[in-house]
């Protein structure tokens, strides 16, 4: 008896059983093609995992030392880091809107950082002394004591001032990197076999 010939499927674009060299090709040509979406989404599980981390820090220290910025900022880390895993499901699914929504929150996550430094730093130069009352207590003490606090003013501006000159191009610059990946992905769906997609999203 003669066993029927089931031909081999060679339209690209509808695979069937069995699948041709052709379609094998396309799956490698698809998972060369995804390299810069591949990273991107590892830029994201890296910073969500970090953010979070560092929210996680903020909220076991904010009930030994309350303060409004250290509620602000351990709320702000919170959503942002939120919002980064979002993104980078919505980057497995090869949505380019996963792109902008991460390129927004790499903003945001700079909003966050300049506000407390603004915040810390006005706190350091026109806040109360965090010296007068040791300095009540102790007026021998006054003098060495007043230069100390006048140095700790200083080192207070070099250092928030100098957070928020290397936040604000930092974070442009990853904002910057994560619009730019939708371009790829768009590129990339419009490129690609619909069925490879479609499989690619389904084992997101």
């Amino acid at each position: 008896m003669l066993m029927a010939y089931c031909p081999p499927n060679t339209n690209i674009d509808a695979p069937g059983a069995p699948l041709s060299e052709q379609h094998y090709q396309a799956l490698r040509d698809a998972k060369n093609g995804r390299k810069k979406i591949d990273l991107a989404i590892g830029v994201a599980t890296f910073n969500g995992w970090s953010i979070g981390v560092f929210a996680a820090l903020s909220a076991l220290i904010l009930p030994l030392s309350f303060s409004l910025s250290g509620l602000f900022v351990t709320i702000g880390l919170g959503v942002v880091a939120y919002n980064e895993f979002k993104g980078r499901a919505m980057l497995r699914l090869l949505d380019a809107k996963g792109a902008r929504h991460l390129g927004y929150n790499q903003i945001a996550l700079g909003g966050v950082i300049v506000v407390y430094c603004v915040w810390s730093l006005l706190a350091a130069l026109f806040g109360p002394d965090a010296y007068a009352e040791v300095i009540a207590e102790n007026p021998e003490l006054g003098q060495v004591l007043g230069s100390t606090g006048e140095l700790y003013r200083f080192i207070a501006a070099a250092v928030y001032g100098g957070a928020i000159l290397l936040t604000v191009p930092y974070q442009a610059l990853m904002a910057w990197y994560y619009f730019s990946r939708a371009r790829h992905i768009t590129n990339y769906v419009e490129q690609t076999p619909a069925w490879v997609t479609e499989f690619q999203r389904s084992a997101a």
